[in-house]
This record gives C-alpha cells, structure tokens and sequence, in this order.
C-alpha cells in the first residue's frame, strides 16, 4: 500500500507540531546539481536537484526555524534557549555545487549553513574516492571484480555491482591517504574505468572562504574521509589534527566543527576518536545516527539526518525527529 498520502496528511497537520520535543534537528546535505542526471553514476544518491533543494530550504525558513551550528552549540553549553522547531543545514565533503548553487538559495530564504570539507579532495581537486569507485562499478564492462584477497565479485548485474561496490568501499573505508589513492586507482584499472575524465566536482580554496565570508561556517570532515573508527592512532591524529591545521591556514579563522565521514562500515566514530577530537580542539562533531539534538547530548557526538529526497520527504523526518521517532 502506497502509505504516502498519509504521511502527507500527518505533516500537513497540526497533530505532529504540537506533539514534538525539545531540541534541534540537523540536515546532511551533500551536492545541489541544476541537472542531477548528469552526476548520478558518480553521486548516485547523494545529489539533489537544485528545484528540489530550493523547496526544501523555503520551507525550512517557513515552516520552521533555522539555526547556525554556533547556536546549536550554545545550546548544548546551557547559554541559550533553541526556539521551537530549530533546525540546522550542513553539507559533507566539499563540492562546489555547494557554493555556486546551493548558496545563492540559501542566501535568498536567510539560512545559514556549516560546510564540512575533505581537506584533500579540496587542496587537489580530487574526488572522494567512494565517488570514483562508485562509478567504476557503474560503468565498468567487465564480468567480475578480484579483492586484492582473492574474492572474487560477479558483475552481471545491477544487484552484484552495487555488492561488489559495498565491498571496495567496506575495504577502503579502513584506509587513508596514499594506501586509499593506490587501492582505488587498481580498482579503476582492473575495472578499465581509467579512460573516463572525472567531472571538476570539488570546490576551490576561494569558494570555501567565500562560504564564511557570506557568514556560513566551514568545518572538517578529515584529510582523506576514511571510517576513523577502524584506522590506526597515528592515522586517527592525522585525519583529525592535519584537516584542522589546513584548513585554519586558508581560511585564516578557527575551525572547530567536525563531522565523521560514513562511506562505509559502522560505527563512524569511537571512544578514542571522541577523547582526540577535545583534545586537538574541536567544539561539535557530527554522526550520522539520526535522532534529535537535545540538550544532554555530547557537542562530540551529533546526530544528523537526512532530508529525504523530496519536500514530502523532508518533513516527513522533521516532523518524526521532533517526535523522537525513527523515520
């Protein structure tokens, strides 16, 4: 049974707003596309339309009350009230779509929003890796895929590329800096998806000063967005202290906003991350466990969730996060 016209009904009710909880909900975006056909075997699910993005955000502003991630903040340390219905909008990784589409919408209805950025795809114009492999596997004629262990994945069809895809990315989710460069470039060759010239997808230096110069906030999202709970110390300090220290030399301000990449294997984050995000100095760091921010909840550990891909969507899982229910 198609349960949508409910779900429509319920949110354009008074029911759901009455009955919510206290706190702060926040949204995870990632790429805003004028034309996101164009990008889906490279983005897959983390792109929305700019039409579709330009909706959402209109009723953010209208429907409820959009907050910067520094109130969230101020929130949690006991120095200020939320008003009802706060909720926050941050983007992950660092496309430029950020800047060039999605800021003039959110300029235009008054949002401010936090953009975390992977240091490296930044610096080198380089896409996230998961991006790459995610296309590899998507256009690849190739009948099988060999794990550097010897599994061996069939790629016959769409079900046994987007398993073999799981697979790469569980792998090179425990990797970082020149061991992730060297396992997806073998994947890229195996897969003979070399050819294919990458689309210029990241953003510039200067378009993340221009985010905090329009008076949003940019934090860190590491150096090379690997799971931090399954890498080394060494590994962890680097992600976490090196993506802070370059980013506060070209931004020229502080950065203390982080949040946890998730391309793969669960949890994102662990106790000894947590410990090392306070002590490098970080204020707020997010997950993406859904769920609403309430007062008692560690500025370390965040809850995000999705906005669903339509405006339907996204006030289905506003309105069941202020209710305190899973979407």
């Amino acid at each position: 049974m198609d349960h949508a016209w409910i779900k429509r009904l319920l949110v354009a009710s008074r029911m759901l707003r009455l009955a919510g909880k206290s706190g702060v909900a926040i949204l995870t975006y990632h790429s805003v596309q004028e034309e996101p056909q164009r990008y889906a075997s490279w983005l897959g699910p983390n792109v929305h339309s700019a039409e579709i993005f330009r909706r959402q955000m209109e009723c953010v502003a209208r429907r409820y009350t959009p907050v910067a991630l520094d109130d969230v903040l101020s929130f949690l340390r006991g120095e200020r009230n939320l008003p009802a219905r706060a909720v926050a909008v941050t983007f992950d990784d660092g496309y430029a779509d950020n800047f060039e589409i999605a800021l003039p919408i959110l300029s235009r209805v008054g949002v401010r929003a936090t953009f975390y950025l992977t240091v490296d795809c930044v610096a080198n114009r380089k896409l996230p890796w998961f991006v790459r492999l995610r296309h590899a596997f998507g256009v690849t004629t190739r009948k099988s895929w060999e794990e550097p262990d010897g599994t061996l994945w069939p790629l016959q069809d769409a079900a046994q590329r987007e398993s073999a895809f799981q697979a790469a990315c569980d792998r090179c989710a425990r990797l970082t800096g020149t061991s992730q460069e060297d396992l997806v470039r073998s994947a890229e060759r195996e897969l003979e998806a070399e050819a294919a010239k990458p689309p210029a997808l990241m953003m510039t230096w200067d378009q993340a000063r221009g985010l905090v110069r329009g008076g949003h906030t940019v934090g860190s999202h590491g150096m090379t967005h690997p799971n931090l709970a399954y890498v080394s110390e060494s590994e962890l300090n680097t992600e976490l202290a090196e993506s802070k220290r370059k980013l506060e030399q070209e931004l020229a301000a502080p950065v203390v906003h982080f949040a946890y990449p998730g391309p793969a294997l669960k949890p994102i984050w662990s106790e000894r991350s947590l410990v090392l995000s306070r002590q490098i100095g970080y204020q707020t760091a997010a997950i993406s466990t859904g769920g609403l921010v309430r007062r008692q909840n560690d500025p370390l550990c965040l809850p995000r969730i999705g906005p669903g891909d339509d405006l339907d969507g996204l006030r289905w899982n506003l309105e069941c996060t202020f209710l305190g229910r899973r979407m």
